[in-house]
């Protein structure tokens, strides 16, 4: 699978360890930045990832950021991008089965290393349940066009 991967300044050292995971697992990674710890604006990252997971170029995404929320808000305007941030095993999983969930939003400030290595895996390895769950994320897929939105 290609995964893009990316972090704003706060998430930098958490990203570097989700890539080493990310292709010890056998994936292939697209590490969009950012490089340092210096200061850097979420918005420009979850964009790129964003873009890479709406037009097909990578199957999934990941980023971090100090809670996750800001760039799961950033990457969901993109389209087909379904990004939420996770936050324990069960949001992991379910975020997979439910909602099958392409853009995986982490924090950095808030978790600990084995626990995002877990949930990583966890939501690498669950597949979408799909039935019920799959018209409500057709729905979803659609709603832009059904409030005229561009």
């Amino acid at each position: 699978m290609q995964i893009s991967v990316g972090s704003d300044h706060r998430g930098v050292q958490v990203k570097r360890q989700i890539i080493d995971l990310l292709e010890q697992l056998g994936h292939k990674t697209h590490d969009v930045g950012t490089q340092s710890e210096e200061s850097v604006d979420y918005p420009d990252i979850a964009a790129e990832v964003g873009r890479l997971v709406s037009e097909g170029d990578s199957d999934r995404g990941i980023l971090i950021c100090g809670t996750g929320i800001g760039m799961a808000i950033a990457a969901n305007k993109f389209p087909c991008v379904r990004a939420a941030p996770c936050h324990d095993d069960l949001t992991a999983e379910m975020s997979r089965r439910h909602n099958d969930l392409n853009v995986l939003c982490l924090s950095a400030d808030l978790l600990g290393t084995k626990l995002i290595d877990r949930m990583v895996k966890i939501w690498l390895e669950t597949d979408f349940d799909g039935g019920r769950h799959a018209r409500r994320v057709e729905k979803i897929t659609h709603l832009d066009e059904k409030l005229g939105t561009p």
